[in-house]
This record gives C-alpha cells, sequence and structure tokens, in this order.
C-alpha cells in the first residue's frame, strides 16, 4: 500500500502505536492530538484515510465526522472511528454520521490493518469508478455554441429532470444517441443504467425477447432465464434506437410496456413491474410511418411527449471547428500520439464542407487525417483535396449532377432532389469501394446496418444502380 493517514488521537502513546503499525506496513502517517488540529491537516490535502478518536479535548470525534462529511472534497473519504470507552450510542452514532469502520482500545493490530486496508481499497475503487465516469461523460459530451445547439441544449436541460418521454428524430450521424444520453444524465436516473438497444440491428424474430427477456424453453436454444432490457434499465434509461424498425408485434408489446409500467417475459404470462424511462430516436419520418401504417399511431403519440431534434452538421457549420478539434485531440491520445498542430485553414476547409454522414463523417475524417498526416495536420491530409467544391461536398465531374427536372419537366422539389443526390452519391461510392459495404459505410460515415437499409430503400444493387 502507498497512502497517507491522518490519526487523530490527544493519547501519545496510541498515535506512536499506530504509527509503528501503519508505517510498518509502507503507509505514510501525518499526526494531530486534536479535533480541530485535525480539520486543519486534512485541508491541506494529500490524505487518503483518517483515524479519529471519537472522545477529544475541545470537539469530539463524532462533529469533527460530520465536518469531514460536509466538506464536498472529503465527504466520502475513509474515516476510521476508535474509542477506549465507547457505548453503543456512541458507535451508533458514529456510524450513522459516516463512519467507513470502529473498533476499541487497546487497539490490535491486524484488526487495525485489515480495516486500513479494505477502507483503502475501497476508496480506490470509488475513485477508478469516478474516473471512468468522468471519461465516458466526456465521450458522450455535446460539443457546440450554435444557435441552434444552444436550444437544443436548453431543451435538454428542461425535460431532463422530468419523466417526460422524448423522441428524438434527425439524420443518422447527427448525435442522437449523445442528446439521450445527456437528458439520462442531468436527471435524477443518472446514477442507474443507461441501456441502449438498437432496434435496426436486432431481428424481428429476436426483438421481442432481447426486450422483454424469456423463459427457459420458451423457445429452441432457451437453455436458462433471461431478463431483457427493460428489466436490466429498471430506475433507469432505455434507449430504443431506430424505433422506426420496430417490427409491429413488438411495437404492441412495447406500447403495454408503457401503458401500464409492466412486461411479461417471452413463455411467461406474469406480468413484470418496471420503472424505465423510454427515450426513443429514429432517422424516419414517423408521422409518414404512421400514415403508411408501417407504425403504430398510438404508440407514435406515447413516444412523442417531448420531442428534441437532432441538427444536421450543415445546419451549424460554425461547430465543426470546435468539433474537429475536439476528435483530433481525442483521436491522437487514443492511437498514442503527441497533439499534432493543425493548420487552421484545415478547420477552414472542414466548415465548408456539407457532410452528408453528419458528424459521424466529420469524426471518420478527422481520425484518417490524425493517422496519416505527419508531423502536423495541414490540408494536404484532407481526404480527396482536390475533390472538395466550393459548397463543402466532394465536386462532381460534369454531367454527374444529379438531374434538377422530372422526366415530365417539372423542377424537382428539394427534398427529392437531396434523394437523387444521396442515391448517386452512395452509387459512386459503392463503386470507388469495389461495392464492399463495411468499407463504403465507413466512407459515407454512417452504419453498416444503415446503409444496407438505404440501399433498400433506393433499390441500389451491384450491376443495377
Amino acid at each position: 500500500m502507498s497512502a497517507t493517514i491522518l490519526v487523530v488521537d490527544d493519547e501519545k502513546n496510541i498515535r506512536r502505536a499506530l504509527r509503528m503499525v501503519l508505517e510498518g506496513a509502507g503507509l505514510n502517517v501525518r499526526e494531530a492530538a486534536t479535533a480541530e488540529d485535525g480539520l486543519a491537516e486534512l485541508a491541506l490535502g494529500d490524505i487518503d484515510l483518517v483515524v479519529l478518536d471519537i472522545r477529544l479535548p475541545g470537539m469530539n470525534g463524532i462533529d469533527a465526522l460530520s465536518k469531514i462529511r460536509m466538506q464536498p472534497e472529503t465527504a466520502r473519504l475513509p474515516v476510521l472511528m476508535v474509542s477506549g470507552h465507547a457505548s453503543v450510542a456512541e458507535a451508533v452514532s458514529a456510524v450513522q454520521a459516516g463512519a467507513t469502520d470502529f473498533f476499541e482500545k487497546p487497539l490490535d493490530r491486524d484488526r487495525v490493518l485489515v480495516s486500513v486496508r479494505n477502507a483503502l481499497k475501497t476508496w480506490q475503487l470509488e475513485r477508478e469508478v469516478d474516473a471512468l465516469r468522468a471519461d465516458v461523460h466526456h465521450r458522450y459530451e455535446m460539443i457546440g455554441e450554435s444557435g441552434v445547439i444552444r436550444k437544443l441544449f436548453a431543451q435538454i436541460e428542461k425535460v431532463a429532470p422530468t419523466n417526460g418521454r422524448v423522441l428524438i428524430t434527425g439524420e443518422s450521424g447527427t448525435g442522437k444517441e449523445l442528446i439521450a444520453r445527456a437528458v439520462h444524465r442531468l436527471s435524477d436516473r443518472a446514477d442507474n443504467a443507461f441501456i441502449k438497444v438498437n432496434c435496426a440491428a436486432i431481428p424481428a424474430e429476436l426483438i421481442e425477447s432481447e426486450l422483454f427477456g424469456y423463459e427457459r424453453g420458451a423457445f429452441t436454444g432457451a437453455q436458462g432465464r433471461k431478463k431483457g432490457m427493460f428489466e436490466l434499465a429498471t430506475e433507469g434509461t432505455l434507449f430504443l434506437d431506430e424505433i422506426g424498425d420496430m417490427s409491429p408485434n413488438a411495437q404492441a408489446k412495447v406500447l403495454r410496456a408503457l401503458q401500464n409500467g409492466e412486461i411479461s417475459r417471452v413463455g411467461s404470462e406474469k406480468p413484470i413491474a418496471v420503472d424505465v424511462r423510454v427515450i426513443a430516436a429514429t432517422n424516419k419520418d414517423l408521422e409518414e410511418e404512421v400514415s403508411e401504417g408501417r407504425f403504430r399511431e398510438d404508440l407514435y403519440f406515447r413516444l412523442n411527449v417531448v420531442p428534441l431534434y437532432s441538427p444536421a452538421l450543415r445546419d451549424r457549420p460554425e461547430d465543426v471547428p470546435a468539433l474537429a478539434s475536439a476528435f483530433h485531440t481525442a483521436f491522437c491520445r487514443e492511437n498514442g500520439l503527441r497533439d499534432k498542430p493543425v493548420e487552421a485553414e484545415v478547420y477552414a476547409a472542414l466548415s465548408r464542407r456539407s457532410w452528408p454522414g453528419n458528424v459521424r463523417e466529420l469524426k471518420n475524417v478527422v481520425e484518417r487525417m490524425v493517422i496519416l498526416s505527419g508531423d502536423r495536420v495541414t490540408l494536404e491530409d484532407l481526404p480527396d483535396p482536390g475533390r472538395l467544391g466550393a459548397g463543402g461536398g466532394l465536386a462532381l465531374e460534369e454531367g454527374e449532377r444529379p438531374p434538377t427536372f422530372d422526366e415530365s419537366g417539372e423542377r424537382l422539389s428539394l427534398r427529392e432532389y437531396r434523394e437523387r443526390a444521396e442515391q448517386h452519391y452512395m452509387i459512386r461510392t459503392l463503386e470507388e469501394c469495389e461495392w464492399n459495404i463495411s468499407r463504403a459505410a465507413v466512407q459515407l460515415g454512417v452504419e453498416r446496418t444503415n446503409l444496407h437499409k438505404k440501399m433498400r430503400g433506393y433499390g441500389i444493387k451491384r450491376g443495377g444502380g
């Protein structure tokens, strides 16, 4: 062990004995004879554990412990209480005030060392958990100062403390999961689980067992009981991503769970109460899906209590430099590289692009630049620098642009033109990648399952177009 212990006791012999025991175990020891001196020593910092006598001249140990617990810096610091004349009432008061452990004089060497080791180990684990949580929060941090993103932040801060269900809409790659995590992080459920389910990635025949669990023998291969995502997310948040791709049968069961607060595992009729906040997300127009009969209207209204829109990156170009800088720093660290300097012109060039793959595409481009660049990132490190158009997207060769009029001579709507441009861009990227779907998905900055879905929607097949 390598830690610093503060011993607060008015008996010099007790302090000397504790010093010998603790230093013999490789620990550093600091001393104080009164609670007041102990608190002053603690304020200097660099203390990992306190051994505190209950009966002290002036302020007693219980009051000192209460003061320690009131300070944010020491609120969770392990404190071991010691007494030579302890009553049951004093021991109970010490535990109620937040003592980590309690033992009586005369001190037993082995008892002291076991208690100190356990307390220090628990304290170290708590700090590691704090560090991991901070890393997770940083990894899923939303970045931006544009007007649209500030408006979104304000909406998140309003809805997060409530139990209102949230439906997040927006294009693929805009960061809908980040919004869901931000809502969870700012809610009263933040200390409980955040469970994500990608409804598009789970086959229709498995979605029910994934969401609601199953009993042994419910179907071939069900060797034992399994909890579903609703149960695992109890008292926390369940994030249903790509909700528009959920099968009609699963939609009906999700609706019942939202209405009644109960689920039933596959193979069982026994209801199980669940306390779950559901956040859903989709890149589809659910109103259109409802009108076409592909999505339940009653479920749509259940989910769409508070709608949040995740803006496309092209609608907030002023956020591109900050996003790119954050990705650049993260990828340098992940790849064991020093934080390479980036020429200002690089961020300006990135801001001019239209980013059809949104933040996910930007992230892929920055990672590529970090890995392939030299000592500094320059314009030459941008992918396909000669193909960047003035409007920000990849420049098309003459005759490559999608037509602006349909076959009858009518001008295309913006949506129709965007769809044709997207189809054209996907086909060209697939051809460049020799129809390797995984590679094309990386180039386009979209998930592989989403690319498959778009290909089916546009009827894109190899050799067909």
